[in-house]
């Protein structure tokens, strides 16, 4: 028989998916309480970059959220463009995307989190709480300790907490494992007016080059900045200890990673002189391919902490608020049921996390690859042939 004492769901982490649980959850008179690592609201200038919103993933939870106006109101449709060219500069695709599109329009990750977080009671989130661990207690219970000293305990757990959770050791030992390649992130702020020639280079949406086991993928953000991630494969501490590239001397290591591209299209090599201060190596982690756990009463995972992947497949963000939404409206169907309400969230997570994760991991390897930008194309135009 189901329990229809309305439960009280504790999260962990205030990203895309944990908002979006609480926000589904407490439309549907459910109670929340939401831990977040940060100190405060705006503790951290930068949330990220743009992300395109998927119809049947995260168009679908803000759906869900009853969030659709706010969503429309951030969107780019003009975003979905893109262009792919070789490292010579050369034009193999260049997608210009309409207003009127609005199957995976951009949105500023900052501005989705922003009207997530808008919709969230303030009085539920507490801030300033980073997990250090959770202790299991009896009848499903637990424990939660927080790196201020500080504790409380949970009937209901949900990890949010991102690539490194510390819920996750609750459910299973997997641990993040490095994918072989790495980002630095740069940015050019204030494009248009500041580099107009940069800006119509990149256009307005993203663009892709990939060779010789690298890449660059500039992508206009929403407030006139362009971000740039620049690829490598090379070993996980490659770009902090055997690159040269001194990351505290901003000229220098502008200098430094255009050097790696000396060969490249002369606008390509401006992308990383023109980026301001910005500079930042990323090395590019996921979780096994597959990853499940057992049931386990009063806990389970949503997002990166459940199914952590390389950005290749597009899927991260809306994959966790997919995750969200879907497990809100089980505990919904379940009249407050946590352990009916996981038991189904999960043996439909598993499947399509592990059938995204092995996408993500594919487009990896075919476009930070000798040839990438090439097997990019060829691969679309399969797509396209099989009218996909």
């Amino acid at each position: 028989m189901a329990n229809t004492t309305t439960p009280h769901i504790t999260i962990v982490g205030a990203g895309l998916g944990g908002l979006t649980l609480a926000r589904i959850l407490q439309v549907n008179g459910i109670g929340v309480t939401l831990y977040e690592a940060d100190a405060a609201r705006n503790a951290r200038p930068s949330q990220g970059g743009t992300l395109d919103l998927h119809p049947e993933s995260g168009q679908w939870a803000m759906h869900q959220a009853r969030l659709e106006r706010e969503f429309l109101a951030i969107a780019r449709p003009e975003g979905q463009s893109f262009r792919l060219l070789t490292k010579d500069g050369d034009v193999l695709r260049d997608e210009v995307a309409g207003e009127e599109e609005m199957d995976r329009p951009e949105v500023d990750r900052s501005a989705l989190r922003d009207v997530l977080m808008d919709s969230v009671d303030p009085d539920s989130i507490v801030w300033g709480k980073h997990l250090k661990q959770v202790r299991p207690l009896e009848d499903g219970r637990h424990e939660l300790h927080f790196s201020d000293g500080s504790t409380a305990q949970c009937d209901t757990l949900v990890g949010a907490d991102g690539a490194w959770s510390h819920v996750r050791p609750l459910l299973t030992d997997a641990t993040p494992s490095y994918t072989g390649v790495s980002f630095i992130e740069l940015g050019i702020p204030d494009t248009d007016h500041a580099h107009p020639e940069i800006s119509a280079f990149v256009g307005y949406g993203t663009l892709y080059v990939f060779a010789d086991d690298k890449g660059i993928m500039p992508q206009r953000n929403g407030d006139g900045r362009i971000r740039i991630y620049v690829a490598f494969r090379c070993d996980e501490d490659w770009l902090t200890t055997a690159s040269g590239i001194p990351f505290d001397q901003p000229a220098q290591a502008r200098e430094a990673i255009r050097g790696y591209f000396a060969d490249w299209a002369p606008q390509l090599q401006e992308l990383i002189l023109r980026s301001d201060d910005v500079i930042l190596p990323r090395p590019i982690y996921m979780l096994p391919i597959g990853l499940t756990w057992q049931p386990t009463p009063g806990v389970t995972l949503l997002g990166d902490a459940a199914h952590l992947m390389s950005p290749f497949a597009g899927e991260g963000a809306n994959l966790a608020m997919r995750d969200a939404a879907e497990l809100a409206l089980a505990i919904v169907a379940a009249d407050g049921d946590f352990t009916t309400a996981t038991a189904a969230y999960e043996k439909a997570l598993f499947p399509r996390s592990t059938e995204l994760a092995q996408e993500s991991a594919d487009n990896l390897d075919l476009s930070v690859s000798p040839d990438g930008s090439r097997q990019f194309d060829a691969l679309m135009r399969r797509y396209e042939a099989a009218g996909q």
